[in-house]
């Protein structure tokens, strides 16, 4: 917490710095560490949100299993799909406070032992309300890991690696997701639906002990952290997410709902992230479903099929990193600065969102007998690559879009929507393909996102306009957003604010 009491005489003050940045010589920034331990600390970070992504899907292949144990109909089964996705939607609301006073670390550290806790307490489930509440838990204590992996990359990496950084990042959760269906597969035709959670618990463990060592990156706590240990004060400016329970309520729930009725940008992105993630999560159900039925594929060869989305999402981390390469070599050859205009993170964006659409058309009308398997399931790894690009380019243009507490607020919003409908739309995605017949049924999410293709457009032309117009962007439109830094090598040093909160 920060001290606002009179600085003791008999000890040194140190003035901490006025955004979440350190100074770029500090040697305890995180951004200059050596090059292994900020690889060692981005990899713990995907470690644990691969494990918690991992345990969310884990149960897909074990609803028929459900099922039978405990008699309860498709829908209710799927639920072990959906709770864990609605617990985490109120992680991006709790997160950055818990962040805030003690750091990444131990939150990180506590988090996944908890959820582990309650995958545990799945295995074991002697009824399905107890499997239910075990469930929802999991996702609600595991949820900060797929949060603070956005600001572990920010804390190590620079900006201009933002597009690279967040495909990397997003890689954690896609690949974690696509595996638990391909790895269980396999597992649950030899054992049952338990040992879905067995597997999750075991990765959970090996992922803790390699992550049991990982070094704080949060500015703002590793300055708290030298000060005690130095025996100085230290004064802070005031956390972006806030300080009293009024404050933070604000930062994480009364602005984010403001912004989504005030604010252009955030209400385009938001509406697409939804569409594009409840789409995503809705492949866990339907590819089991419709490979089952059309191709009577076992559940083994289901789980093969998540190849598919596996490949669309580094090909995805590739394309993503390899344009933001492009251009920012582009933008040096022009102007000698390192880093292109914000509205050129959008370019994965652009790309995605017309294989987007498409995809969804390719899946909807070659899942047939008449046609190979095999074409409705690259169909699927295709739409993969495009969810993926499209959420690195739009999240990351929002990163810098906004000052430090507008974009937690627009992040918290556009987390906790996405992940809700991710949550919802697996529910109803079976009796939607029967009763309109799998074309149609895809061809409905076609067009809806056949118009969200120039969502990315539009925010490229306008998106510098749009923040001119805005409350919450209008410093850093003024050129406001500088913020002075003091390290204990620099005594005043002026260095951007961070985006990141």
């Amino acid at each position: 917490m920060e001290s606002n009491s009179p600085e003791p005489k008999s000890e040194v003050a140190m003035r901490a710095p006025a955004g979440h940045m350190m100074s770029p010589t500090d040697p305890d920034n995180p951004q200059n560490w050596p090059l292994t331990r900020k690889i060692y600390a981005s990899t713990v970070a995907t470690a644990f949100a691969f494990a918690v992504a991992f345990g969310v899907t884990s149960l897909t292949v074990g609803i028929q299993g459900v099922m039978q144990e405990f008699n309860v109909t498709m829908t209710m089964a799927v639920l072990g799909l959906s709770l864990p996705l609605f617990g985490i939607a109120f992680a991006p609301i709790f997160t950055p406070h818990l962040s805030e006073r003690y750091g990444r670390s131990p939150v990180y550290l506590v988090s996944l032992p908890i959820f582990a806790l309650f995958i545990l307490g799945a295995a074991y489930s002697s009824n399905f309300g107890a499997l239910a509440v075990c469930r929802f838990f999991a996702g609600f204590f595991g949820g900060p890991c797929l949060v603070l992996i956005e600001g572990t990359f920010a804390d190590v990496w620079p900006a201009s690696s933002t597009v690279t950084y967040y495909s990397f990042l997003s890689l954690a959760s896609y690949i974690g997701a696509g595996c638990a269906p391909l790895v269980l597969g396999a597992v649950v035709t030899a054992k049952s639906w338990q040992w879905t959670q067995f597997v999750t618990l075991m990765i959970s463990f090996g992922v803790y002990l390699f992550g049991i060592g990982v070094p704080e990156t949060y500015p703002r706590e590793i300055l708290r952290a030298r000060a005690r240990r130095l025996g100085h004060s230290i004064q802070l400016s005031k956390a972006e997410s806030g300080v009293t329970f009024a404050e933070m309520a604000q930062t994480t729930f009364f602005t984010p709902l403001s912004m989504a009725v005030s604010e252009p940008l955030v209400i385009m992105v938001t509406l697409y992230l939804a569409l594009n993630f409840a789409v995503l999560f809705q492949w866990f159900i339907a590819v089991p479903a419709v490979l089952a039925l059309t191709y009577e594929f076992t559940l083994h060869q289901v789980g093969l099929a998540f190849i598919a989305a596996i490949v669309g999402a580094l090909v995805s981390t590739m394309t993503s990193s390899l344009t933001e390469k492009i251009t920012n070599r582009q933008n040096s050859c022009r102007t000698g600065t390192a880093m292109a205009r914000l509205e050129y993170r959008l370019v994965p964006a652009m790309l995605g969102s017309v294989g987007l659409c498409g995809s969804l058309f390719w899946v909807g009308f070659t899942a047939s007998p008449k046609i190979n398997y095999s074409v409705p399931i690259v169909g699927t790894g295709a739409y993969v690559w495009s969810s993926m690009s499209v959420l690195t380019g739009l999240v990351s243009y929002i990163f810098d879009a906004y000052p430090a507490k507008g974009t937690l607020s627009a992040l918290t919003l556009m987390a906790t929507v996405r992940i809700l409908c991710a949550a919802w739309l697996p529910l109803v995605i079976i009796p939607m393909i029967m009763g309109l017949q799998g074309q149609w049924a895809y061809s409905v999410f076609g067009f809806m996102a056949a118009v969200m293709i120039a969502v990315p457009v539009i925010i490229f032309i306008y998106g510098a306009r749009l923040q001119s117009r805005s409350r919450h962007a209008g410093r850093i439109m003024s050129g406001g957003s500088q913020n002075m830094t003091i390290g204990p090598h620099d005594d005043h040093e002026m260095q951007m604010g961070s985006g990141h909160a």
